[in-house]
């Protein structure tokens, strides 16, 4: 019994400076981790610093880009949603003109001379308004079709044209500055069934030859 108690305490001895030299071995690693650590930060702190700092001026100076842009955007065209609606006001004037002069019963009247010829100075007053607010009628007959300004509505035979020009304006299409309201309804011309069927035809014997 007496060895054993004997014993006993130089056991725990023993773990005792195990632990010892085990938390004395993690310190020196910490020490030297440490040190690595304050070798590293003078230059490589910096250039992080740098590269974060050059970052966010960047970040910046993009947000002031599409500040100003988004300002002048709507200084520009903050009445593009009034001026497209505002067009309606022209439509309703050339629709009613077309009714009253398919009118049988008014036709040849003085009072639908009259009519009209209000009707047609209201016509050049808003006209002459949105000249004055940069807002622009396309002109389209005789031109080529622009997908970019013009909205093909239907074709139209006509020989005497290149296929694709402008022969007819359904309804006015009008530009914003430089920027589109509504593009302009049109009709464009193509060949006669009759040109279609000899230009076929010159062509089969051209290349026959």
């Amino acid at each position: 019994m007496e060895k054993e108690q004997d014993q006993k305490p130089i056991n725990n001895n023993n773990s005792s400076d195990a632990s010892d030299e085990n938390n004395e071995a993690k310190n020196l690693a910490e020490v030297e981790t440490d040190n690595e650590e304050k070798e590293i930060i003078p230059e490589e702190k910096i250039k992080e610093l740098e590269d974060k700092l050059a970052r966010a001026f960047a970040e910046m100076e993009n947000q002031r880009r599409r500040f100003e842009k988004e300002k002048d955007d709507a200084f520009e065209y903050g009445g593009f949603s009034f001026a497209k609606e505002a067009l309606n006001l022209i439509d309703n004037l050339e629709r009613s003109k077309q009714i009253l002069e398919n009118d049988e019963k008014l036709k040849d009247t003085e009072a639908l001379k009259k009519t009209l010829e209000h009707l047609e100075i209201i016509n050049k007053d808003l006209v002459s308004i949105f000249v004055k607010n940069n807002i622009k009628a396309i002109e389209c007959l005789n031109k080529k079709l622009d997908p970019n300004y013009h909205q093909a509505m239907m074709e139209i035979e006509d020989d005497q044209k290149e296929p694709g020009t402008i022969v007819q304006e359904i309804q006015k299409g009008f530009t914003l500055k430089d920027r589109l309201l509504r593009p302009s309804l049109v009709g464009v011309s193509k060949k006669t069934q009759i040109e279609e069927a000899n230009n076929e035809e010159n062509k089969e014997n051209s290349d026959n030859k």
